[in-house]
């Protein structure tokens, strides 16, 4: 499912013949035809209002604060695709904001005024909000980390069940009796090695010379499967070293003598806990990366909500007088050429135009000029204006 993308636009109420919010956002809606996009009422509160150094500081920090919640918004989403294996019907039944798709959330975004109350100064707000989105990273890591963890012993223990000679745990294929144990002489040791099918010949006649104390015809074969033949050999203790690093060498795998204690019953256990371990850590991290997802979401809209703001305020000045909506477009670029050619007038004299009166895109001089005004990273904009993009 690709991105979601959406346009918060904010106007001067002086674009409508009588100066008021409701015909001005009529005019905003009548620049995106609904061929293009549809538009909606987007209530930003009255906040508390510094001064001018205060404001300009304050752009700066909401826009890195913005990119940060992007950032988590991105990484909880891609953790959920990952976790139901990039199932898109399954993840768009994740991917929602209080139980309801982001589109519906936006078009009917109200600001939470218990969690961040108006009345407080823009810094504080700033603060609470970097707070909670840090937290949202945080717990969605950890238990995300925690999950691939089990994931991780669980597929060791499925392998040492499933894999060949070479690889799978030996408690179910060895009786501990027929091996010789560490304890049982002061001086020889038995060494298990899976020798491959096609080396097996070439293993039977070389492995008494590749070192030193060898036991003439020790080699056991204890198991054998389609690609792995497992044997015994037994050696001195003191040549034990190197006798399996030459196995190596000879592409012979040297396997532990390491049984579980409980034999196979106790292998077996211990497979449905860590089975059933992955199974509730899972359904933990899938409640946790829902949620995760949700108050991220809500955070970075609550940071673009301030960040229009204060952006109105340096660009409109006060008394404040203007209209936001958000627009759902369609055809994004054309949705935003239409703004562009609505609104243009709104710039000034910090675009250049051509022989038709249309501003030129490309105007380096007005943007460095007017830089973070009306789209902050995004450049100069005639206008305040804020395109994101939410997955």
């Amino acid at each position: 499912m690709p991105p979601q993308t959406f346009f918060l636009v904010s106007l001067p109420t002086s674009i409508s013949p009588a100066d008021s919010a409701p015909e001005a956002l009529t005019t905003l809606r009548s620049a995106v035809t609904t061929d293009y996009g549809t538009t909606y009422p987007f209530a930003i509160p009255t906040f508390k209002i510094g001064t001018l150094d205060t404001l300009v500081q304050q752009a700066d920090d909401l826009a890195k604060l913005e990119l940060g919640c992007k950032s988590v918004v991105d990484k909880v989403a891609d953790s959920l695709r990952t976790l139901l294996d990039a199932d898109e019907a399954k993840l768009a039944e994740q991917k929602v904001v209080n139980d309801r798709p982001v589109s519906t959330y936006l078009q009917s975004f109200q600001w939470n005024k218990v969690k961040y109350r108006a009345d407080k100064p823009i810094r504080e707000l700033l603060d609470t909000l970097s707070k909670e989105i840090s937290a949202v990273d945080n717990d969605v890591k950890a238990k995300f980390t925690q999950y691939n963890q089990t994931k991780t012993s669980l597929a060791q223990l499925q392998r040492g069940n499933t894999g060949n000679l070479s690889q799978k745990s030996l408690t179910a294929v060895v009786d501990p009796s027929r091996v010789l144990q560490e304890a049982d002489s002061e001086y020889l040791q038995q060494q298990l090695v899976a020798v491959p099918s096609t080396l097996t010949k070439d293993f039977l006649k070389s492995y008494e010379s590749i070192s030193p104390m060898v036991v003439p015809r020790s080699a056991q074969l204890l198991a054998k499967d389609d690609e792995f033949g497992l044997y015994a050999v037994t050696t001195f203790k003191k040549h034990a070293p190197e006798f399996l690093h030459k196995c190596r060498e000879q592409r012979w795998t040297p396997r532990d003598m390491k049984f579980c204690e409980g034999g196979r019953e106790a292998e077996a256990e211990e497979l449905r806990k860590t089975e059933k371990l992955e199974r509730r850590v899972w359904g933990e991290a899938l409640r946790l990366g829902r949620t995760g997802y949700s108050d991220a979401v809500m955070a970075w809209v609550h940071v673009l909500t301030l960040r229009v703001f204060v952006e109105t305020v340096l660009r409109y000045g006060l008394p404040l007088a203007y209209v936001c909506g958000i627009t759902d477009p369609k055809r994004a670029k054309k949705a935003k050429a239409a703004l562009d050619a609505r609104f243009a007038d709104l710039g000034g004299n910090a675009l250049s135009r051509d022989k038709k009166g249309k501003p030129i895109k490309d105007d380096q001089a007005g943007m460095q000029e007017m830089a973070g005004m009306g789209g902050g990273d995004q450049g100069f904009e005639p206008f305040v204006f804020y395109q994101f993009e939410i997955v």
